[in-house]
């Protein structure tokens, strides 16, 4: 059988496309390198072309999850005609609902010994997507919804917070737990933000 040439770039994606699949259907912890080499039908010095280890695919995978919703987000962010509550709704809705369509991946992300990369991620999060959430915020100041002098580096502290606390996995929080958590940092959000008390509700 001829072998099929394809241009790296098809190539590394296809991987990619094969690996999530497999986390989704089979776990993360339940796919090994050899099942994804397989699936894709590619020689296994080519599959290390491109990735050392399972954990740079998970890596490269979750890079385009932020990327995704970054990109999800800024389009909220310049609609027009929404407003600043409808937009944050969405957006802050947007991300829980990326999170539990991608359950495996996030499983896999909250393991043990993907500690350093959960943090890279983390990271990047804030980095990416806190300006955009800072876009908004900007825009309910001069609609006098919010009142808060510095919305960047407040949201940075928010998201940082709840990445932490709600999103790493690290404490293991029942549903009580959770949900009290929850109410908190909806307060603190309309304190940190200058908003109309109850104003973040759909949280």
């Amino acid at each position: 059988m001829k072998r099929i040439v394809k241009d790296p770039i098809t190539r590394r994606q296809e991987i990619l496309t094969v690996a999530g699949e497999l986390f989704r259907h089979h776990g993360y912890a339940g796919t090994t390198v050899e099942a994804i080499i397989q699936k894709v039908g590619v020689a296994k010095g080519t599959f290390y072309y491109y990735f050392k280890s399972k954990e740079q695919i998970l890596d490269a995978l979750v890079h385009e999850l932020v990327d995704r919703l970054c990109e999800a987000y800024q389009q909220i962010a310049d609609d027009p005609t929404m407003g600043v509550m409808d937009k944050l709704r969405q957006m802050l809705r947007g991300q829980h609902q990326l999170a539990v369509n991608e359950s495996e991946l996030m499983e896999g992300l909250h393991r043990p010994e993907n500690r350093e990369l959960h943090e890279r991620i983390n990271i990047e999060i804030i980095v990416k997507i806190s300006p955009v959430l800072a876009q908004v915020i900007e825009q309910g100041k001069k609609e006098a919804l919010f009142d808060v002098e510095h919305p960047l580096e407040t949201v940075q502290f928010l998201l940082a917070g709840s990445q932490f606390l709600l999103e790493s996995g690290l404490f293991h929080w029942n549903q009580e737990e959770q949900t009290r958590r929850l109410k908190s940092m909806q307060a603190m959000i309309e304190r940190s933000l200058g908003a109309k008390r109850g104003s973040f509700s759909f949280i």
